[in-house]
């Protein structure tokens, strides 16, 4: 097992959560109770992550955050680094990738809180916000937390964008399943076999966690 490797896979799936799920909160709630001009391209492109190969979006992603690129100009003249081949770059990426893993889930939850719940918020006096904090969220927790779930264990796996916008920089940018795949180009099918199944038992714990906590919240809500 590649501990330093695992590491950085585990530091990049906090943080993209952390970047993540709080705008997710503010997007998905707004794409679910307003109607506005244009919402049915926002959110074609919000999923564009899901159909796009990840190489492709890899390349899109490494030419925006590449030297000659305004965005790479700006951060290296701040930084003194470049933000491609970074850790700060392979963030950005990630959020980007994971856009639609945070989005639908949570959209999906507002949009099934009932109309009446929020007129009735704000018949008793509840402020947007205080209505959002006290009543809707509470609701929707179950798809939040799918999202946050879905996001952590996706992050976790992700190896085209991570691969042409980080690289394989060892304690920076070699995430685990960067670290599997020069495993076996070093024909070590051993370790490659370890690491593997890790991901794959995070990747049955986290899901079959979420669906037993979905389970637990339904009778309540029914």
């Amino acid at each position: 097992m590649d501990l330093e490797a695992l590491q950085v896979s585990v530091r990049l799936a906090l943080a993209t959560l952390a970047v993540l799920l709080p705008l997710g909160l503010l997007a998905g709630h707004a794409l679910a109770v307003r109607e506005f001009r244009g919402k049915a391209l926002v959110e074609s492109l919000a999923a564009l992550p899901l159909v796009l190969p990840p190489t492709v979006l890899g390349f899109y992603l490494l030419a925006g955050f590449g030297a000659r690129s305004p965005l790479g100009t700006a951060f290296e003249a701040v930084m003194g680094h470049s933000l491609a081949f970074s850790f700060p770059g392979l963030l950005l990426a990630s959020v980007i990738v994971n856009v639609p893993f945070v989005l639908q889930p949570i959209q999906r939850a507002f949009e099934s809180v009932p109309r009446d719940v929020r007129e009735a918020a704000a018949c008793c006096g509840l402020t947007p916000l205080q209505a959002f904090v006290q009543v809707e969220a509470p609701l929707a927790w179950p798809g939040i937390l799918t999202a946050a779930v879905l996001t952590f264990a996706h992050t976790l796996g992700e190896f085209g964008v991570v691969l042409m916008v980080g690289g394989s920089i060892p304690g920076e940018t070699r995430t685990l399943s960067i670290a599997i795949y020069d495993r076996v180009q070093a024909f070590d099918d051993r370790s490659a076999g370890i690491m593997a199944a890790s991901l794959l038992a995070i990747a049955v714990a986290t899901l079959t966690l979420t669906t037993m906590l979905g389970r637990r919240v339904e009778p309540d809500r029914g």
